[in-house]
């Protein structure tokens, strides 16, 4: 019996006749969906957390040193944009400060694919219409999907709020909920641009915008105000996160209007799916005929895909100009702490400790890219699996040529925003410009490794291929961050192929890794056609 075979007969016997008929089976087929994906972010966000009591209580194991530290970075403009202001000098506190804000956004991410995924995606590929044939209410799909999510933020919650619980209950139970709130407070912005786009890659557009927008609130205003007081930092979720202040006398009542803001997005989000149609939206796409360059197979993917493109540049561009405006600070930030310069050296090569740090942050946006070429590759499948594939290939267009246009997309915008990011990089530094635009480039065979190990997972395993591909590009985030950290040994760090990269600007070039790494990636990818052009098409 197929998973929406038992939805449907769930439905059918449990389910009544209310608007939220066959909410609890379709909350389970979400979770059995989700049975990957899901602990993988939720592992993900809360280790985050977690393992920073070790790594950061190894780097300032004195409270003269973590209360140097929170003086050096409440002084540091452009560390207050990065990482917010510091409320505190305990550990707790420490931590919060260095990993609060990043995992906040992460819950939001993980939030937002999950509500899409089981609301609009299923609109879109049809799968709704067959479940709301059986006895489905009306708020059913939605309320699952939020129910799924607040499955997912409060396991995150729990995770963190016990694994700090050594450093003091309340913060770490306000951290938790901080985190978790952030989390749900997406979900809830996901749930009403479900009901205002027509596809589920608008409606992820839409609500990654939205927290993108937030996160450069906040950083605004935390480079103007060292308290977290700007009228900017407010404006921002993230902000509110933030001001919670765990481990720095908690303000609970930051945490209600958080709760208040989740209630009313939700229903919002309920009143927007009472006034629509199944499959409808508020913001249809605009119908018209394929003429000029969108004619073209490569023309369509660039249509479907140039809001991502540049979406991610500007996004590389600003990342790379704080970046470098940290840049100067990086000896202040790790003073004479040789634990903190070990950690740099590990990310960044043994060179002087700017070129580490330079080196440390074009290795972090060689990461983050590779999940954007993840995500475009992906981009198949999605259109496989939608049905927008079907009509493309049905007229004289072959399999190769059709996927091309996407891998164009998705190899090609790899290294244009590398590109960006270097040129944001060497413009916020103000200096060495070729080299840091090297080292920028140096990153692409890498990200191509991640982005053609997906490509062949689509061609051969295709139903694998979503979560097996986003785990990988996981891992090598995962890895990339808290392994230089946490002194993960260097066998376990080549498992990502950022892992075997020269650590440039700095040392001497190597060019082995290099050309190896584009020789994998180029087999991966053709595996991946061969694979793609020979197995049936119906995923």
């Amino acid at each position: 019996m197929t998973a929406v075979t038992e939805a449907r007969f769930g439905a059918r016997v449990g389910g009544g006749t209310g608007q939220l008929a066959g909410t609890g089976t379709l909350l389970r087929l979400a979770l059995r969906r989700d049975r990957v994906m899901m602990p993988v972010w939720v592992a993900v966000v809360a280790l985050m957390v977690v393992s920073g009591v070790s790594s950061i209580g190894q780097l300032y194991d004195t409270a003269a040193k973590r209360a140097e530290l929170a003086a050096d970075m409440s002084a540091n403009g452009s560390m207050r944009a990065m990482y917010g202001p510091v409320f505190g000098d305990s550990l707790g506190a420490i931590v919060a400060w260095r990993f609060g804000g990043f995992a906040a956004v992460l819950a939001a991410v993980m939030s937002l694919m999950i509500v899409v995924r089981h609301t609009r995606e299923e609109e879109e590929t049809g799968r709704h219409e067959l479940l709301a044939s059986a006895v489905v209410g009306r708020r059913a799909p939605l309320t699952a999907a939020l129910l799924a999510a607040l499955v997912a933020n409060a396991a995150v919650a729990l995770l963190i709020t016990a694994g700090l619980s050594g450093q003091g209950s309340a913060g770490a139970l306000a951290l938790g909920l901080a985190i978790g709130g952030i989390g749900m407070l997406f979900a809830g912005m996901a749930a009403i641009m479900a009901q205002l786009t027509e596809s589920a890659r608008f409606a992820r557009g839409l609500t990654a915008a939205v927290l993108g927008a937030a996160f450069l609130l906040r950083a605004t205003g935390d480079s103007a105000s060292d308290d977290g007081s700007s009228v900017l930092t407010w404006l921002s979720p993230l902000g509110w996160a933030e001001n919670a202040r765990p481990y720095a006398d908690e303000r609970w009542w930051v945490l209600a209007l958080l709760t208040a803001a989740v209630v009313i997005q939700l229903g919002i989000g309920y009143v927007l799916t009472e006034r629509r149609d199944a499959g409808m939206s508020f913001l249809p796409t605009r119908p018209g005929p394929a003429e000029g360059r969108i004619a073209t197979a490569a023309g369509l993917a660039w249509r479907l895909q140039r809001g991502s493109v540049v979406g991610w540049g500007v996004g590389f561009l600003l990342a790379g100009l704080v970046f470098g405006g940290m840049t100067e600070g990086a000896a202040d930030l790790v003073g004479d702490n040789e634990d903190a310069r070990e950690i740099f050296e590990r990310m960044g090569g043994q060179a002087g400790l700017t070129d580490a740090f330079l080196a440390a942050m074009v290795g972090m946006l060689g990461m983050v890219a590779a999940l954007y070429v993840v995500q475009s590759v992906l981009r198949l499948y999605g259109e496989e699996t939608s049905g927008r594939a079907e009509p493309v290939l049905a007229n004289a267009v072959g399999r190769l040529r059709w996927a091309s246009g996407h891998l164009l997309i998705a190899f090609g915008g790899a290294v244009l925003i590398m590109l960006v990011g270097g040129l944001g990089l060497a413009l916020g530094y103000g200096r060495e410009f070729g080299s840091v635009l090297g080292a920028s480039l140096l990153q692409v065979p890498a990200i191509w490794t991640l982005g053609a190990l997906a490509l062949f997972l689509y061609g051969v395993f295709p139903r694998a291929s979503v979560a097996a591909g986003w785990a990988a590009a996981g891992l090598a985030l995962v890895l990339g961050w808290i392994g230089p950290a946490l002194d993960i040994p260097q066998a376990v760090m080549n498992v990502s192929p950022f892992g075997h990269l020269p650590k440039l600007p700095g040392p001497e070039m190597a060019w082995t890794p290099v050309v190896a790494l584009t020789v994998i990636a180029v087999a991966l990818a053709v595996g991946g056609l061969v694979g793609l052009r020979r197995r049936d098409m119906s995923a």
